[in-house]
This record gives structure tokens, sequence and C-alpha cells, in this order.
């Protein structure tokens, strides 16, 4: 199956030809317009080369429903405790670029590039990208970012610089969530840290159904808070 050459057009393929990796298309930009409406077709953007955005809708897809969030024992506890302190959008710019910049397991190197940051910097002052900060003793420990669209929050990137910060800040933005009637969390590509907090797989004709009626969902906007 051929993979699609994106051009200045603003104009995605059926994300259902999408070959068996998920790499729909190459091409395009990173511009605001292209990314909503890449999220909003059930496609996003994994990373670039040359400034060559290479766009995924894989099969199967990760999300997570907030009835199955799990929340070990260890994690309870350290809720209970308030162990970190838990912002929403108050510095959105480190969160990526700390997630840019953490050292990954099998990973030798980031897709999160300077063109990307700038491009997300951009969708978070347009009140499209979002960011929850996990703070320990007034420094930034641990995080996460992504995008919203309805009642659908498209994660990103997470990042940690202590044990359980960034589940500690997931959990968290579970709970805010919920409490403003969003559906579901989109997780892109499952793995087992996403596993452990209770995230699974789905048919890309599901997460499609999904995406479709969490778009239209009417959900509370988000605004800076402490969660």
């Amino acid at each position: 199956m051929p993979i699609w050459q994106l051009d200045h057009r603003n104009i995605f393929p059926d994300p259902f030809d999408a070959d068996p990796d998920g790499l729909l298309a190459i091409g395009g930009d990173l511009s605001s317009d292209r990314l909503l409406l890449a999220y909003r077709s059930g496609i996003f953007p994994w990373f670039t080369l040359g400034h060559e955005p290479y766009w995924f809708a894989p099969d199967p897809r990760c999300i997570l429903d907030f009835q199955n969030l799990h929340i070990s024992g260890s994690m309870k506890q350290l809720l209970k405790k308030k162990a970190f302190d838990v912002t929403l959008d108050k510095d959105f710019e480190s969160v990526i670029k700390s997630c840019a910049q953490i050292e990954r397991k099998n990973d030798e190197s980031t897709w999160i590039d300077n063109y990307f940051i700038d491009a997300y910097c951009k969708l978070h002052h347009q009140g499209h990208a979002h960011s929850v900060e996990v703070w320990q003793n007034e420094k930034l420990v641990g995080g996460l970012y992504g995008i919203i669209q309805g009642g659908v929050f498209f994660g990103e990137s997470m990042f940690s610089r202590v044990s359980n910060a960034s589940k500690y800040g997931f959990i968290s933005l579970v709970a805010h969530l919920q409490k403003h009637q969003f559906d579901f969390i989109d997780c892109q590509i499952y793995n087992d840290h996403l596993a452990s907090l209770g995230a699974h797989n789905i048919s890309r004709e599901e997460y499609m159904l999904r995406l479709h009626n969490g778009l239209y969902k009417n959900a509370t906007p988000v605004v800076p808070e402490t969660l």
C-alpha cells in the first residue's frame, strides 16, 4: 500500500489506508490547522525528518477509559500523603522540553525536536495544547502534555525525574478530566508503563467510532489551575 505524500493542502488520506506499522502519510507541515485536523481525523505526527512530518494512524490504538484506571497500593499512599504538587498549564514549554530531553529506555533519541516544540507551544498559546506539571519542593520533577479536542485528551508524551512523578501527574489528570465530563484519553501506542495505569488496545475501527462520539461531547473547557 503506497504511503501518501502530503503537500500544501490541509488534507489527509483515510486513516484506514495506513500501512501495517500505522504509517499513513509523509510531508506537509506542523501548522496548527493541520495538527488539529490530524487529531480530529484519528491521525498524529510521530517524528520529523528534515522538517518533514511522518503521520500515523495505528491499528490497534491504545486508549485509557477512565473507569479502567489502575492505581497501585503504593500510588494510593503517595496520593494520600500528597507527595507532589500538581498544576495544569503552569509551564507548558518546560514540560515539552523536558519530554524531549529525558532519557528513555531503548530509545536512542526523541522525536520531539525544535520543530515539534515550536508547533505545540503555538497550539498551547491558542488554547489547544495543555500540560500537567508535577512539582516537588518547587522543582519540576515530572509532567505530561497533550491536545484537547471536544471531550478527548490526546496524550503526547510524559517524563519523570523522580520515581512515580509522571504516574502521579497522569492519575491527577484523569481525575480532572473525569470531573469535567471528558470521554477518554488517547494514548496512541501501547507500552508497559501505560498498561500499568489501565490503558488498553482497541481496533482502529472502534477507535474511530469512539473518537467521533468524543469530539462532539460537550466537555468543560480546561483552564490553568492546581489539580
